[in-house]
């Protein structure tokens, strides 16, 4: 494991850069920002490394990026609607940052924090744990949350992300990781091939809203239950396929009942890489970085509309003001959990 100094945030806190290996050659490499995940090299079918995630070289760019590049979004990844919700009858207003709504946490995050960074090893390989304790009130959710996710490699070339939080007052949490995905380590994703377990989708309103419905996929663009290359549903002539000509929809994944299990599939031809989804959560938000319109990269790389994907494992978008769908309420005494895998081959 190395660490390093990735630089100074304007108050003049350091913030580390960690490198994980494994013994088949990956690496990891991730930032006490945000958690970032920097980068992560995996070899092809021939053996040849190539980093799959899409980031940014300095510090500098990170604390501008908009996009919530390779980062944990909390409190609440995705949308509330109007940015308001209630608990127990008392109304709470948060960060409308996507006007009128609110997306991935508000103005700061979890993706701006600054993360305690504790390196450490165990049987499935080395692993940094992050710790960062939201006070009452940050970005308008309630109560002081203590957040605590240990990301590990392994010899497999998984990455493991492993969440636990706890409150001091009744509070709503939705945490994920908003990594950009890119198999063959550049290019288009178009081509990639996907199967998601999932038979329906949330039905999402004009500003990506759920209105309550769920919507099959047969017969739809969004029909992932058997291999599917990407380009052919965005190329479809589909009401729900718009916002940039790509997909940003959250699917719900089949026979949920918080257990591990496999959520989705996604593979590149070209290179021969592959990479499993698993995850305790019941939905995944299906992304082609729609909105990355000419945005520097890594090595001075343009980032353009469908040159990655992300597989945001999740709760559903505005749960907390749909019934209907899985709680996203975290009591005082409770322990919130879940674990979601990235499994390449």
């Amino acid at each position: 494991m190395q660490e390093e100094l990735f630089g100074h945030l304007p108050d003049g806190r350091a913030v580390r850069l960690v490198t994980l290996s494994n013994r088949a050659g990956g690496r990891l490499k991730l930032s006490a920002l945000g958690g970032a995940l920097v980068s992560w090299e995996v070899p092809d079918a021939s053996g040849a490394l190539a980093d799959v995630l899409l980031g940014f070289d300095t510090l500098e760019e990170y604390l501008q990026d908009q996009a919530a590049m390779g980062t944990i979004v909390g409190r609440y990844g995705n949308r509330i609607a109007h940015g308001r919700f209630s608990i127990n009858g008392h109304a709470y207003q948060l960060d409308r940052n996507l006007p009128p709504h609110h997306l991935h946490g508000g103005y700061r995050g979890f993706q701006r924090a600054l993360w305690e960074l504790e390196p450490g090893a165990g049987p499935d390989g080395e692993s940094v744990t992050l710790r960062y304790s939201s006070p009452d009130g940050e970005d308008g959710y309630p109560g002081t949350l203590h957040t605590e996710v240990q990301i590990t490699l392994t010899d497999e070339h998984a990455v493991i992300l492993e969440y636990e939080a706890r409150c001091d007052a009744p509070t709503v949490l939705n945490l994920t990781y908003h990594p950009y995905f890119n198999l063959a380590g550049s290019g288009s994703v178009l081509d990639h091939e996907v199967r998601l377990h999932a038979r329906h989708i949330t039905e999402p309103d004009p500003a990506l809203i759920p209105t309550g419905r769920l919507l099959p996929v047969q017969d739809t663009p969004f029909d992932f239950r058997e291999f599917r290359r990407i380009g052919d549903g965005v190329a479809a002539d589909h009401p729900l396929i718009r916002y940039g000509g790509g997909y940003d929809h959250n699917f719900v994944i089949d026979g949920w009942d918080g257990s591990l299990r496999l959520a989705g599939e996604i593979r590149d031809p070209s290179s021969g890489r592959s990479m499993e989804v698993w995850t305790t959560q019941p939905g995944l938000q299906f992304y082609t970085a729609n909105h990355l319109q000419g945005v520097q990269g890594k090595g001075g790389v343009m980032y353009m509309p469908q040159c990655a994907f992300c597989a945001e494992t999740q709760h559903f978008p505005d749960s907390p003001n749909q019934p209907a769908f899985p709680s996203t309420l975290l009591m005082p005494g409770e322990t919130y959990r879940q674990i979601t895998i990235y499994q390449m081959a």
